[in-house]
């Protein structure tokens, strides 16, 4: 019977609900996984790109830690792809690789003064505020009007954690340099900017009324924004997800900070729709000043218009949040317009002709771009997978597919990787820091203390 090698690049969800469905497909051979990762610890954006104040969206863990805890998938943490280990040893040991690697990067806003300094990529301050060891452990907190830019998940994320009061993040895992810097935070006003009207945003129902819930902080919404069109209240009637989200916009209309007016709270947040940001206007010193932008209004076919009239709203600080970006990969075709490796149904295709790299798929964000919930990265697992059993005659004839190839690989390189094992020992490790203090963990957070801990040193 043969046996499929396969290496997944990239341990978050993507990477582990692939590996998943494929060793429960019915195949007619055996199947070894080995997951690389470049972080010490998997689950990506799980652990590393979702608030620390959203434990029901973290609960995915727990399903992706069943997974792994099974023992028939291999993880080697710590492994950098295209510098620990390249392509050109994928094929020497596997039948083939799947990449998994996500999106992290900020999609761009080009708009006049967007580099500003105290302009940021949201991205990066998520990274920051979930202790990713790759950032920096400080962030230059230092204004008391903030502008986020983008109406999805993510941007609601930043707006909820800037907002917040930081004692109210302590019963959670954000890590202590980060709750420090959030409580001495001179914020008071952050203003969600967004180019189109309430019936059109992309967040979820259960982020915005996560806002609403937020202790001593007023929602600000502006009567001129509801003025909805025959296709805003086409959506409110069809889709319940829009209805939902109109009724608490709508409830919040009816609170005291309504229309800007001064509420009993002490910050605010403010949502501006039919704003289309068009300048970030800066100071002497090169700092963001103020925001610029254009009321638009719908087009009658789903989109905007701009109407010419600008506005300006002071801010000494900005968070673009208007989508993830994927990273070119050493070895790998890569589309740069749309951020993702160009493929069939995750099947990769060399950029100029589209015929397919045998051995080589996709699947996540990497494959069809930053959209989409944790069902859609399932299904799209499923139709990688499928191509992957049905391309058996493409596979890649690897030199030496044995077990022990990779350790002594990476041995011989130096590489200080991690296994499951050492996850569940940093995993145990952060839950006893947080036990004392009633937390749900205290999160590690430099990478060397990650790897040292993880690896028993």
């Amino acid at each position: 019977m043969t046996k499929l090698r396969l290496a997944i690049v990239g341990a978050g969800p993507a990477g582990i609900y692939a590996a998943d469905i494929l060793l429960k497909e019915q195949r007619p051979f055996d199947v070894s996984i080995d997951l690389f990762e470049h972080l010490p610890a998997p689950y990506g954006l799980v652990r590393y790109g979702v608030a620390p104040d959203h434990p029901r969206i973290k609960g995915v863990i727990t399903a992706l830690r069943e997974v792994l805890d099974r023992g028939d998938i291999r993880i080697f943490g710590n492994v950098r792809y295209g510098v620990d280990i390249t392509l050109d040893d994928l094929k020497k040991h596997y039948n083939a690789v799947i990449f998994a690697t996500g999106a992290i990067r900020d999609a761009d806003l080009d708009i006049p003064g967007i580099d500003a300094q105290g302009s940021y990529g949201a991205a990066d301050f998520v990274s920051w505020f979930d202790g990713h060891p790759d950032v920096p452990r400080t962030w230059p907190l230092e204004a008391a009007s903030v502008a986020v830019v983008g109406v999805g998940n993510v941007a609601l994320d930043v707006s909820r954690i800037l907002a917040k009061h930081a004692i109210d993040l302590l019963p959670t895992e954000v890590p202590g340099n980060v709750y420090e810097i959030l409580e001495a935070s001179p914020v008071t006003d952050v203003h969600v900017f967004g180019r189109r009207g309430p019936a059109q945003v992309k967040f979820t129902p259960l982020e915005l009324r996560e806002l609403g819930e937020l202790r001593d902080v007023d929602m600000v919404v502006y009567d001129e924004d509801f003025d909805y069109d025959e296709a805003s209240l086409a959506a409110i009637a069809s889709n319940k997800q829009v209805k939902v989200i109109d009724r608490v916009l709508q409830e919040w209309r009816t609170r005291p900070a309504a229309n800007g007016a001064a509420g009993p709270a002490s910050r605010r947040l403010h949502l501006h729709f039919w704003a289309k940001p068009v300048e970030v206007t800066t100071d002497a010193a090169g700092r963001v000043a103020s925001l610029v932008y254009e009321r638009t209004r719908p087009d009658g076919q789903g989109g905007v218009v701009g109407t010419g009239e600008l506005r300006e709203v002071p801010i000494g600080q900005l968070y673009r949040a208007v989508g993830y970006f994927g990273s070119p990969l050493p070895g790998v075709p890569f589309d740069d317009r749309h951020g993702v490796i160009p493929n069939h149904e995750g099947q990769v295709l060399e950029p100029d002709s589209n015929e397919i790299v045998p051995g080589v798929y996709a699947t996540g964000w990497i494959k069809r771009g930053p959209v989409g919930l944790i069902g859609h990265t399932k299904s799209d697992a499923m139709e990688t997978v499928r191509h992957l059993v049905g391309d058996q005659a493409s596979w890649w004839q690897p030199e030496d597919p044995s077990d022990e190839a990779i350790p002594a690989l990476l041995a011989e390189r130096g590489v200080r990787w991690t296994d499951l094992e050492g996850w569940h020992r940093l995993d145990e490790h952060e839950i006893a820091l947080g036990a004392p203090h009633e937390r749900a963990r205290i999160k590690v957070v430099p990478r060397d203390e990650m790897i040292s801990i993880s690896r028993g040193e």
